[in-house]
């Protein structure tokens, strides 16, 4: 790999498959070498995952933008007296899905939103059994460990009776979101009012608990340091190592347009979302898979991505609303086609997977 000597120590133990440590991960962010930390990222995967890169045909489905919650960072929530607050009924929930079932392929739904200031628990499970019942065809990736804890405190319940619930409703799988950056400080100036990291963490472990399989994410590049950013990493490492119940990490680079946060904070630049990338790729030793979300990255940067250690590049992505409110310059959706040619082109295979990573078609 060519290391520069300070560096020399790392991909050594990187290439002996040791674990790195938390003041390995702290160097790693103040590495300069750019085409060194890509290659070694991209060793890790190569070696783990092989080439393909997987993809699915989703859709989005944000049943609110109601939240109560109002983080610092976020564009999507609203007050419900906003002129642009919305929230879905059955009907509008179900005419979303069936109009994403125009394309053959579309296999699953992503069900997040908002925390409505007077939805109930078994409103919001309504909706999800209605979505079920209606397409029991579709996979339900649904809600996030914030919006579950959210569940348990509005209806009285324990967070594992809450799952219990959701998941005789419908729900297979849960969304990776509310992460955020997982340090009482961070979340308590920007975001105090949802789900401690604490509880986003035992949210994650009951549902492995149960079965359920969840995904894991970092938000970014707003005000957290790089110390907190490899604490992060490795507090979803160790819960990996309890449960082995992640599917996949995302990185999500802060997006500053029109939310508060983002007057006095710039965008991350295309380094740091590399080396991101490749960082994570190398910290979760136990996690398979790790995905370039090419929503919030734009899609060259998430295709470039495919280099520094990622081989997951999410879906189509149906009419996607919560990073488009906070400024992501990416399309809405990416048809089929799009999506394999950038894998292509980046000399990977393409692969159609189910919710569940499990291939549906490869792509020669």
């Amino acid at each position: 790999m060519l290391a520069t000597k300070a560096y020399e120590d790392i991909e050594a133990k990187v290439l002996r498959g040791e674990r790195l440590s938390r003041e390995d991960g702290i160097r790693l962010f103040h590495c300069q070498d750019i085409a060194w930390l890509g290659a070694l990222a991209d060793h890790v995967r190569r070696e783990k995952c092989g080439d393909i890169v997987y993809y699915n045909v989703n859709c989005h489905v944000n049943l609110t933008n109601m939240c109560t919650s109002r983080c610092e960072f976020c564009a999507f929530g609203r007050d419900e007296d906003d002129a642009a607050a919305y929230a879905m009924t059955k009907e509008q929930a179900l005419s979303l899905v069936r109009e994403a079932l125009q394309d053959p392929d579309m296999g699953g739904l992503h069900v997040v939103s908002g925390l409505h200031p007077h939805w109930t628990f078994e409103h919001y499970l309504g909706l999800l059994q209605a979505i079920h019942e209606t397409f029991p065809q579709l996979y339900i990736k649904g809600f996030t460990g914030v919006e579950i804890t959210h569940f348990a405190k509005i209806s009285g319940l324990s967070v594992h009776d809450v799952l219990v619930k959701l998941k005789a409703a419908g729900l297979q799988a849960i969304a990776g979101g509310g992460a955020e950056i997982l340090s009482d400080r961070v979340r308590q100036a920007l975001c105090p009012n949802k789900a401690t990291a604490d509880e986003w963490l035992e949210v994650a472990r009951t549902a492995h608990g149960l079965g359920i399989p969840t995904n894991a994410s970092m938000l970014y590049g707003h005000i957290e340091t790089l110390e907190e950013r490899v604490d992060h990493l490795l507090r979803l490492r160790a819960l990996q190592d309890e449960t082995h119940g992640f599917q996949t990490f995302i990185c999500f680079p802060f997006l500053p347009k029109h939310t508060e946060l983002g007057k006095r904070i710039a965008q991350t630049s295309m380094w740091d979302d590399l080396r991101t990338m490749a960082i994570s790729r190398l910290m979760l030793d136990n996690f398979r898979n790790i995905k370039a979300y090419w929503v919030m990255l734009t899609v060259p940067v998430a295709q470039v991505a495919l280099g520094f250690g990622a081989n997951d590049m999410d879906g189509t992505i149906h009419k996607e609303n919560i990073l488009h409110d906070a400024g992501a310059t990416s399309p809405r959706a990416l048809t089929e086609d799009t999506i394999i040619r950038i894998i292509k082109e980046a000399g990977r295979t393409p692969a159609l997977c189910d919710c569940n990573f499990n291939i549906i078609r490869a792509i020669d």
